[in-house]
């Protein structure tokens, strides 16, 4: 998809920078996908607490590798 944006030089140039990625087009789009991840990985957290796992972690560090 073609868009025309106006976005700050030097803000891009620092990224260009900081990802060495060569092309506009490529550290936008690794922006767009690290703002993505952030966010599903904030809604993710969001149920810190909320989730009961009936989970005995002591019994699970201490089996055997079946292998």
């Amino acid at each position: 998809m073609r868009t025309t944006l106006d976005l700050p030089e030097d803000l891009v140039k620092e990224a260009m920078k900081a990802t060495k990625i060569k092309t506009k087009t490529q550290v936008i789009i690794a922006a767009l996908e690290q703002l993505i991840r952030k966010s599903k990985i904030a809604e993710i957290k969001s149920f810190k607490g909320k989730v009961d796992l009936d989970i005995d972690l002591n019994e699970l560090r201490n089996r055997k590798c079946q292998f």
